[in-house]
């Protein structure tokens, strides 16, 4: 740990040890509950807030 602090700084360090984590969860049953919405529906809001001048 130490020589990769001094080499990488503790910044990459941290990456570099990240890079061998799995991680946890199903990233994609999470993705479909955040994205509720489809990709139709997303472009229909854009284009009403910019009619709004929101954007």
């Amino acid at each position: 740990m130490d020589a990769l602090l001094k080499v990488l700084g503790p910044v990459d360090t941290i990456r570099f040890l990240r890079m061998f984590d799995e991680g946890e969860g199903d990233y994609t049953k999470e993705r479909k509950a955040w994205l509720k919405e489809d990709v139709h529906e997303i472009s229909r809001e854009i284009r009403e807030m910019k009619k709004k001048q929101v954007i």
